[in-house]
Parts: C-alpha cells; structure tokens; sequence
C-alpha cells in the first residue's frame, strides 16, 4: 500500500513537472504552424542537405522544451514540411539543452560542464539529423510532400491583420496545438508517464548515489539503462545530477544522464515509431546512447573543472504547475473518454 501510494505521488510530481512544458511545446508547435510563411518550412527544413538539419539544430538548442513539450513540436514541424532528417536533428538536439537548463547547468555544475553540454547537444543532434536523411534516402522528398498539412491560415493570400484574423488565428493555433497534435500522442504519453512513475518509484534517485562503481564506463552504461526509458527534465534534473557527482559520481556519467534523460522516454520512443518509423527509431535511440557515451567519455578525458557543492534552482510556481497538470490530465481524459465510446458503438455495431 505504502509503495502505491508512493507511485501515485510520483505519478502526479511527475505530470505536474512535465504539463507546462508540453502545453508549452503544444502552442508554440500551433504558433509555427499558423503564422510561418506558406513553404517556409519546406524550403529551410525540408531538403536532404547538410544545411536543413544544421538550421534545425541551431533553432532547436536554445529553445526551452523538454522531452514532452519537443515532440508536438517537432511532430509538427514534420507535418508542415520538415524532412525526417531535420525533425529528428531537432528532437535530438533540443530537449537536451534550452536558455533555462544552460543557466541552470551553469550554477550547479559550471561554466565548462554547461557549455561542453550544449556542444553535445549540438553534435548529437546534428548526426541523428544526417544519419536519418542518408537511410531516408530519396523517400524524404515524397514523404514531406505527402504528409504536409495544409493550413488556411498558412496560405500565400494571407488577409490584412484583423480582429477577426487574429481569432481565426488563435483557434487555428489551439485546434492544430491542442487537439490535433496532442491527440496523435496521447496514448503513448498515457504509456510513458505511467512507466516513468514506475521506474522512479522502484529506483529512488538518492539510491543511486550508494553505488560504488559510478566511475568511467560502467557508471555512464548504468545511467544509460536508466535514463532511456525515464523522462527526466532537462533543467530539473540538474540538482540530481549535480548532487551524483558531488557523492562521488564521475562527471561523464552525470553527462549521460542529462543528454540521454531528457531526450528520451518511453512517450518519445513510441511518438518516433509511430510518426517516423522503426527504422528512424533505431538511428534516433542509437544516437543519443553512442554520443551520449561518447561525450561522457571526452568530458571525462578533459578533465574539466566540477563545482565542488550544490547550486540552486528555481522551479516553476505550483500554481501554474498544478494548473498545467490539471488542464493536460483533463484533455487525456476527454480523449480517452472519447475513444472509449467509440470502441463501445463499434462494438455494439
């Protein structure tokens, strides 16, 4: 009963924690969708060139979402246009770093560990983009031109500013954002948040900090398995990270953990299947575990000065966190209910 209890605690932590970010990440995926120019995103991200990813990792290091709130996003940029490899160069890139996880790093962990992430980000993301696009092969023009989704409020003969516009503007927004996008994912968040609970509830992260063997490639292979399947946020997870190394921890392995963490859970892996296939799954996952590793063990090597106590971090209101988490639990629940209805008159049909 105890350990129920726990989960549901962790359940709602957990859904507090990640809902304003999505919410976040749903609005700002409308916010592109609509007010972008008719083939922006086709002409920037759409192609098989080595610039199209690069223009997507670049837009995707600085922006603030995490792993939840960069799938919409990147989901939609895929649907205006984006090539496989693009998309996926963003939804490497992005979830592992943002302004406030950079400033972040920067208190708990220093300046070179900070900078030296963001590097990471950029490379990691830059080699899942051009991975994808040579298996993609020409597949990614026809793809792109098959699942762009047209928008009336992207079109070449886009009105003169109006109240009335600026209306048909927001629904567009909230209806692409909120129910269009979030419907595709739903079921896999449902999925992911219910495992990431398990896992936190089963692995206490204080734990971790008991084990001897956290140094060097054993460490950073230790929290590869655990941050694979575990959403873990980018700048939240820091303290966490932080405190690691403090007990003893190398750094790299600290590394591993904020690259592989944030950019991947069991809601990411499910969204990448079903939206760009298995086989962009495989290079996506296999990406972030070879460079996470990799960096880890060239931090390690560099030897680069580690802050020796903790730092301090601002999380969000509760308000607006509660807030977030009760408005997201009431759109699942709204699709669920729906979907369930569904099932029943198909059923009874």
């Amino acid at each position: 009963m105890e350990t129920f209890i726990t989960y549901l605690n962790q359940l709602w932590h957990l859904m507090k924690e990640l809902s304003p970010w999505l919410l976040f990440g749903l609005l700002l995926a409308g916010i592109l969708h609509v007010l972008l120019p008719a083939g922006f995103i086709r002409r920037h991200l759409g192609g098989r060139r080595f610039v199209n990813v690069l223009k997507a990792v670049l837009v995707g290091v600085p922006m603030p979402l995490c792993s939840c709130g960069v799938i919409p996003t990147a989901i939609g940029l895929k649907k205006d246009g984006a090539s496989d490899g693009a998309a996926t160069g963003f939804l490497i890139s992005t979830p592992q770093t943002g302004i406030d996880s950079i400033l972040v790093s920067a208190s708990f962990l220093g300046w070179p560990f900070a900078i030296f992430k963001v590097l990471s980000a950029f490379i990691s993301g830059l080699i899942g983009g051009l991975l994808v696009n040579a298996a993609e092969g020409s597949k990614n023009k026809t793809q792109t031109e098959n699942k762009t989704t047209p928008s009336c409020c992207c079109s070449k003969d886009k009105p003169a500013t109006s109240e009335k516009t600026n209306k048909r503007y927001w629904r567009e927004i909230f209806s692409f954002g909120l129910i269009q996008l979030l419907r595709d994912i739903y079921r896999w968040l449902i999925v992911g948040v219910l495992i990431a609970a398990l896992v936190s509830t089963l692995i206490p992260a204080g734990r971790l900090q008991e084990i001897s063997w956290t140094q060097g490639l054993a460490g950073m292979m230790l929290m590869l398995l655990i941050s694979l399947p575990m959403y873990i946020c980018a700048t939240a997870s820091v303290p966490l990270a932080a405190s690691l190394v403090i007990a003893g921890m190398s750094p790299g392995a600290a590394l591993v953990l904020l690259m592989a963490g944030p950019t991947t859970n069991a809601a990411t892996m499910g969204t990448v299947l079903r939206s760009f296939g298995k086989k962009v799954l495989i290079i996506y996952l296999a990406t972030v575990a070879l460079m996470s590793i990799t960096m880890g063990l060239l931090f390690d090597w560099l030897l680069l000065d580690i802050p020796t106590e903790l730092g301090h971090v601002h999380p969000l209101p509760n308000w607006l966190e509660t807030g977030s988490a009760l408005v997201l639990i009431g759109f699942l629940a709204y699709f669920s209910l729906k979907d369930i209805i569904k099932t029943l008159t198909r059923m009874k049909n």
